[in-house]
């Protein structure tokens, strides 16, 4: 299993299509993200409005049921050559709310772990 924790900036004005775009792959769409998730090994994806004083952001954690490393960039470049309707308009939308290009940097802005804490067994 592999996460993938991004920060995407929101363009100024764009919050509400932004909420409109989730609530879409939530409802009339949500067939097509089902789908769209499977093709890309991904198990679990949550997105996250974030307000801070340089603007609006949203987290994205992603996790993938592939091994770390190699597989997650396997993935990203397979999304960022996508052709299919729907990868088109999700990547659409991304450039259009986020202004960050899919193709080019199909992980969105690079992060770099910093910090991790994993609970301990009993």
């Amino acid at each position: 299993m592999a996460m993938v924790v991004r920060a995407f900036p929101v363009l100024p004005g764009k919050e509400q299509a932004a909420r409109e775009f989730a609530s879409t792959l939530g409802s009339t769409r949500r067939q097509e993200a089902i789908a769209f998730f499977n093709r890309y090994g991904i198990s679990r994806e949550s997105w996250h409005l974030q307000q801070t004083p340089h603007g609006t952001f949203i987290i994205v954690v992603t996790e993938l049921g592939v091994s770390p490393g190699l597989q997650v960039h396997v993935q990203a470049q397979a999304y960022a050559s996508a052709q299919h309707a729907f990868d088109l308009w999700f990547k659409d939308n991304v450039r259009e709310l986020c202004g960050i290009n899919p193709d080019e940097q199909p992980l969105g802005p690079p992060t770099q772990t910093i910090f991790e804490w994993t609970a301990q067994s009993s």
